[in-house]
């Protein structure tokens, strides 16, 4: 046993398993055996100590009644939630009988893996359960709901996930939310700002909602979703029309910025405002402010690429440092994602030369719907952990309507019984972050972190590895990485010869330390990741690849004739599904709302705190309406991913399209269009 779990009575380090940037330090008060409190590490080089409401009341997840215990086997029918206990034997004996019998008669492939990172460790959330899953032969998820469209863009400009160090921006003088929540999710770089702003620092926001980040800024500049593309090259069009950019940082670092700046004339402040929202001299403070205030930093957020031109956005976005120059100078920059810094071994860690057969098909996660409705040959059985895609996954009445297929043979392992868990035939007991031996890299600070074991195992629950194991002994599968301990792979993962950036950090190091720096250098003057080796405004790869090789703004794709744009946007108390059905964090966030103009509401005679019925072709919602400044005319915002309770109708996920974003395969959750009515008594 672990030296941690033997103690009962104590304060033990650990790490935040959420899927957020800040990845926090924390410290953990046992008593008895059982978790007490967990609080900040203080002494954490990031984080220091301040953590967020949802971790601080962990406990009340961890130790949730509600909680799985046991494995357990359907007795009702799918999506009722009926289920009897049985033991982890029969459950193993179940499922790999079933994969045994499908791979016979209709291969591997019709066996789907449907994973996210409900918990951010490497090993729970791309670890064995790659190896497994590549061994087994079953068919691939592209795993791209998230931030894929953006990654993909921030590589076109910068060659990878590479922005400037978070501990280096309380120098900068202009900071810029674009984008994001951040006091909701990324609270750490907000108390970064805090202290910026106190060296004299402006902060300004730039979003479709004005949510607690808004109300934070300095200034706070509202815009018509799926335009901050339109925004920014009519920032470039300033810049170079009143020479306010840094020519000699552009010769010597970029290549293309002779073309952009002919490129971008087009993109006039009257133009531009009519495409955004944004007033004309509202467009030209913004611009004059960031040409010339140095040193200024982007925080480019998440929200962004959720669009249909969710790739292009981010890219064009991640130009602007360039011109003014800002890489160069301490506290500028921008950062989208940092996760090129703490690249592992994922060809170690994941092993995907086990696969067999090369030409495996490949599911678009964000498509789940369609897959097990259309897809032929059809998807027969589903295996979900991490994620809770009957909430999460967007067209979720597309999604149910696929769960609920007699045939499909679906597998559930969480630490509750899940909208989706009740869709399964076979449901398995998680263990929570605090019982398993994990590896955490942030994409956002520099650390990397370990996490090992306090407390004993909640009932019968196992880690993601065990499962993944007592697979593969089942099926019979001989492989040795099928069997290595979490201490191997985790001394794998971080052997990347790549990346020199984790040179010198070991799983002994991170076992004695908790956490440790990446060595970071800035990024230039040096040769970034790109083609060129300088930042692309102009990219060859992008017009080899099909898309304008310069930052373009398109225009969202029709989604029907409704009124408004709908950004489902995310809440304080929640993160994703995680926390939505724990009392206490209910308790927190109350009931959703959707936010409306006022204008709009006095046209449709909605008065704020009405019922009000949203509803487009793919499904409805009845939410309670708040009636405000908060959001521009043409926009509805909701917050949070309720859970299912009965009388309600607060799947807001019901209403979001599943195209594909213009890079990465991402998700278009933003890009929606709805109608709204008063719900009549």
């Amino acid at each position: 046993m672990h030296s941690f779990v033997k103690q009962p009575t104590g304060v033990f380090p650990s790490v935040c398993p959420l899927d957020c940037p800040d990845q926090c330090g924390l410290l953990v008060h046992k008593q008895d055996g059982k978790i007490v409190k967990i609080q900040g590490d203080p002494n954490h080089p990031v984080t220091k100590g301040n953590i967020c409401n949802k971790v601080r009341n962990m406990t009340e997840r961890i130790y949730d009644p509600k909680r799985l215990k046991y494995p357990m086997k359907r007795t009702g029918a799918k999506g009722e939630g009926k289920f009897e206990r049985i033991s982890w034997d029969e459950a193993i004996e179940t499922i790999t009988s079933k994969w045994k019998e499908l791979i016979e008669t209709d291969g591997p492939e019709s066996i789907l893996p449907y994973s996210f990172y409900g918990n951010m460790g490497m090993l729970s959330a791309e670890g064995m359960d790659r190896r497994f899953f590549h061994r087994l032969g079953a068919s691939l998820l592209d795993r791209s709901i998230c931030s894929s469209a953006g990654s993909e863009g921030l590589k076109y400009t910068m060659g990878g996930g590479f922005g400037i160090d978070p501990e280096d921006t309380i120098h900068s003088k202009l900071i810029i939310f674009w984008g994001i929540n951040a006091v909701s999710t990324n609270m750490h770089q907000v108390v970064l700002a805090q202290k910026a702003r106190k060296n004299g620092a402006k902060i300004i926001v730039i979003d479709v909602h004005k949510n607690q980040t808004g109300q934070f800024a300095d200034w706070f500049i509202p815009i018509l979703p799926g335009t901050d593309a339109a925004l920014a090259l009519g920032m470039m069009h300033i810049l170079f029309a009143e020479n306010m950019v840094d020519n000699d940082f552009l010769k010597k670092y970029t290549v293309g910025h002779e073309e952009l700046r002919e490129h971008v004339v087009q993109y006039d402040p009257i133009t531009v405002s009519g495409i955004t929202g944004v007033p004309v001299e509202d467009i030209y403070k913004l611009a004059r402010m960031y040409g010339q205030i140095t040193p200024s930093f982007i925080r480019i957020g998440n929200g962004l690429q959720h669009h249909d031109n969710g790739g292009m956005c981010i890219r064009t976005i991640a130009c602007l440092p360039a011109l003014t120059g800002q890489w160069l100078v301490k506290g500028g920059g921008a950062i989208k994602s940092n996760s090129g810094y703490l690249a592992l071994n994922t060809r170690s860690l994941q092993r995907p030369d086990l696969l067999q057969n090369k030409h495996t098909r490949i599911i678009n996660m964000n498509l789940l719907g369609q897959a097990l409705l259309e897809l032929d040959p059809p998807i027969k059985s589903l295996f979900v952990y991490g994620t809770n895609p009957a909430v999460v996954a967007p067209n979720s009445n597309k999604v149910r309507k696929g769960l609920a297929r007699e045939d499909l043979f679906v597998v559930v392992h969480d630490l509750f019984l899940t909208e989706t868990a009740k869709y399964a035939d076979i449901v398995l007991p998680a263990t929570s972050s605090f019982e398993n031996t994990d590896l955490y890299t942030s994409y956002w600070h520099h650390y990397v972190q370990i996490q090992q074991p306090v407390i004993e195992r909640y009932g019968e629950s196992k880690s993601n590895v065990e499962v993944f194991q007592l697979l593969a002994k089942k099926m019979g599968f001989k492989d040795p990485c099928l069997y290595e301990t979490e201490a191997e792979m985790i001394s794998q993962a971080l052997d990347n010869p790549n990346n020199p950036y984790l040179e010198g950090i070991d799983y002994e190091t991170l076992i004695k330390k908790q956490y440790v720096k990446a060595n970071v250098k800035p990024l230039l003057p040096g040769k970034l990741p790109t083609p060129s080796g300088k930042i692309e405004l102009y990219s060859r790869k992008m017009e080899q690849d099909g898309y304008p090789p310069l930052p373009t703004y398109t225009p969202l794709v029709n989604d029907g004739d409704f009124p408004f744009l709908f950004v489902p946007g995310p809440n304080h108390n929640f993160l994703n599904t995680t926390f939505s059905n724990n009392e206490k964090h209910i308790s927190f966030e109350k009931e959703p709302r959707l936010h409306m103009n006022i204008k709009d509401a006095l046209s449709k005679g909605i008065k704020d705190g009405d019922q009000v019925r949203v509803w487009n072709n793919r499904g409805e919602c009845i939410l309670k309406v708040s009636v405000g400044e908060n959001v521009l005319p043409g926009v509805v915002v909701t917050q949070g991913l309720w859970a299912d309770s009965p009388g309600t109708k607060h799947l807001v996920n019901s209403l979001t399209p599943d195209r594909v974003a213009d890079m990465g395969n991402g998700a278009t959750f933003f890009s929606g269009r709805v109608n709204v009515e008063k719900v009549l008594d």
